[in-house]
C-alpha cells in the first residue's frame, strides 16, 4: 500500500473512533429527556432527568482507567491493537444502551444496565485519544501532521452534525409516542452500524513505522506506566495544563454553548429552533477551522498557531458574549457562535498533532491519553455543570472567563512543551524529520530554537 494511501486512510481510521465518542455524547443529550422517562421510574421528570445526567457523567470516571489500560496496550502492542480495542468496547457500550429494556419491564437492572453502557464508552473514550493522536502524528508525513491531525478534532464537527439530522429527523418523522416508545433508540443503532467500518478500516492499515522501529528496543520492556512516572512527569504536567485548555473550550462553547443560549437565567431565552441553527454554524465552522487550523501550522509552525489559538480564546470570548447580550438578535447570535467555534478551533485543531510529540513513541500513546483525560475528567466533564451554576449565581459572562482561566494555564505551559518536544524528538533522530529549507525552517518555529 503505497505510504499516501496508507497516510489518508490513518485520517478515516483514527477520526471514526473519535466522531463515535462525540457522536454518543451528542445523541445522549439530545435524546435526554427519553432515556430519562425510560431508565428512571421518578415521578418527578426533573429528578429522572438528574439521574440521566448523573449516569452521563459516571462515565468521565472510568477515563483515566481506560486511558492507562488501552494507552499501556497501545505503547506495548500496537497503535492498531490499541484502536480496534477501543472502537470495539465503544460499541459494546453503545449496544448494551440501545437495547436495555426499559425501567417498566426490568425495574432498577434498567439504570443499572445504562450505568454499565456508560462506564464502557468512558472506559474506551479515554484511551481513544491517546492511539489516535499517536496513530495519526506517526503515519502523517512530517510536513503535513497538522492537517492530518487535525481530523480528529474536525471529525467532532462532522458527528455533531450527524447527531443533529439524526435526532430531528426522528422527531420530526414520527409521532411522541412513537419517539418515547422506541425510536429514540435509532440513532444509537445508526452508530452501531458504523463500528463494523471502524474495526475492518483499522485492520486492514499497517502499524505505523515510528512503532516498528521502537518496538524492537529493549526499552520498551519496561512498563511504560512506570517509565511515564519515573522519566516524564514534567510532561505529564504541561500536557495537562495544555489539555485544560483544549477540552474546557470545547465543552464550553461547542457543547455548553446552545443551552446557554437557550437559557432564561442568561437573560438570552433563544429558542431551540434558534440554538440548533447556531449549533449547525457553529459545527461547519469548526470543521472548516480545524482543517484551515492544522494546514497553518504545517506551513508557520505549531507554536505559532497555538500560542494564537490561546490567545484568542483569552480575549475574544468576553467581547463576543457583551455584544450578544446587548443585541440578543438571531444574526448576533450566528456570528458570535461562529467566532467563538472558530477561536476553538484556532487551538484545539492543533493540539493533537502537539502534544503527542511531546512523549517517546515508546510511552506515547499513554502519556497523551492520560494527561488529556485527568484534564478532561477534572474540568470538562463537569465544565456544563460549573457554568450552569456560575451563569446563575455569579455571571452570565462565566462561560468567557472560564475559558480565560484555562488560556492562562495553557500558555503557562506551552514554552515548556516545546521545550520537551524538542527534547523528545533529538532523542530519536531516527524517526522521519520534514526535508528542505522551508521544512527545517517550520521545525526552529515548531520547537522555539
Amino acid at each position: 500500500m503505497a505510504a499516501a494511501t496508507v497516510a489518508r486512510r490513518s485520517v478515516v481510521a483514527a477520526s471514526l473512533g473519535n466522531a463515535m465518542e462525540w457522536y454518543d455524547f451528542t445523541v445522549y443529550a439530545f435524546f435526554a429527556g427519553y432515556i430519562a422517562r425510560n431508565f428512571f421510574t421518578s415521578d418527578d421528570p426533573q429528578s429522572a432527568m438528574i439521574g440521566a445526567f448523573v449516569v452521563f457523567g459516571t462515565g468521565f470516571v472510568a477515563r483515566p482507567l481506560g486511558a492507562v489500560v488501552i494507552g499501556l496496550y497501545g505503547d506495548r502492542r500496537g497503535r492498531k491493537a490499541a484502536l480496534t480495542l477501543s472502537i470495539g468496547t465503544m460499541g459494546a457500550g453503545t449496544l448494551v444502551l440501545a437495547l436495555t429494556p426499559s425501567a417498566e419491564y426490568i425495574g432498577i437492572a434498567a439504570p443499572i444496565l445504562l450505568l454499565v453502557a456508560r462506564l464502557l464508552q468512558g472506559f474506551s473514550a479515554g484511551g481513544e485519544i491517546g492511539g489516535a493522536a499517536a496513530f495519526l502524528v506517526e503515519h502523517a508525513p512530517p510536513d503535513r501532521r497538522g492537517r492530518y491531525a487535525a481530523w480528529l478534532q474536525g471529525s467532532m464537527g462532522v458527528c455533531n452534525l450527524v447527531a443533529a439530522v439524526a435526532g430531528v429527523t426522528i422527531t420530526t418523522a414520527l409521532p411522541e409516542s412513537a419517539v418515547n416508545d422506541w425510536a429514540w433508540r435509532l440513532p444509537f443503532i445508526l452508530g452501531l452500524l458504523i463500528i463494523p467500518v471502524g474495526v475492518y478500516i483499522r485492520r486492514q492499515l499497517p502499524e505505523t513505522e515510528a512503532f516498528e522501529q521502537n518496538n524492537a528496543d529493549a526499552k520498551q520492556q519496561r512498563s511504560p506506566v512506570l517509565r511515564l512516572v519515573r522519566e516524564y512527569r514534567g510532561q505529564i504536567l504541561t500536557g495537562f495544563l495544555f489539555s485544560v485548555l483544549w477540552t474546557i473550550c470545547v465543552y464550553a462553547f461547542v457543547i455548553y454553548g446552545p443551552t446557554y443560549y437557550a437559557s432564561t437565567q442568561t437573560g438570552l431565552g433563544f429558542t431551540a429552533r434558534q440554538t440548533f441553527l447556531a449549533s449547525l454554524v457553529g459545527n461547519v465552522v469548526l470543521i472548516a477551522g480545524c482543517v484551515a487550523a492544522g494546514r497553518a501550522a504545517d506551513r508557520h509552525g505549531a507554536k505559532r498557531v497555538v500560542v494564537a489559538g490561546a490567545l484568542t480564546l483569552l480575549v475574544l470570548p468576553l467581547p463576543c458574549l457583551l455584544w450578544l447580550h446587548d443585541q440578543p438578535t438571531v444574526p448576533v447570535l450566528l456570528v458570535v457562535h461562529g467566532l467563538l467555534c472558530a477561536g476553538v478551533s484556532a487551538f484545539a485543531g492543533v493540539a493533537p498533532s502537539v502534544l503527542p510529540r511531546a512523549f517517546p513513541v515508546a510511552v506515547r500513546a499513554t502519556g497523551v491519553a492520560l494527561s488529556y483525560n485527568i484534564a478532561a475528567t477534572l474540568f470538562a466533564g463537569f465544565t456544563p455543570a460549573i457554568m450552569a451554576w456560575a451563569t446563575a449565581s455569579v455571571t452570565p459572562y462565566a462561560p468567557a472567563l472560564w475559558v480565560a482561566i484555562a488560556s492562562v494555564a495553557c500558555l503557562i505551559a506551552v514554552p515548556a512543551l516545546f521545550r520537551q518536544i524538542a527534547s523528545a524528538e533529538e532523542r530519536e533522530p531516527h524517526l522521519p524529520r520534514m526535508q528542505g529549507p522551508v521544512a527545517a525552517a517550520t521545525e526552529r518555529l515548531d520547537v522555539g530554537r
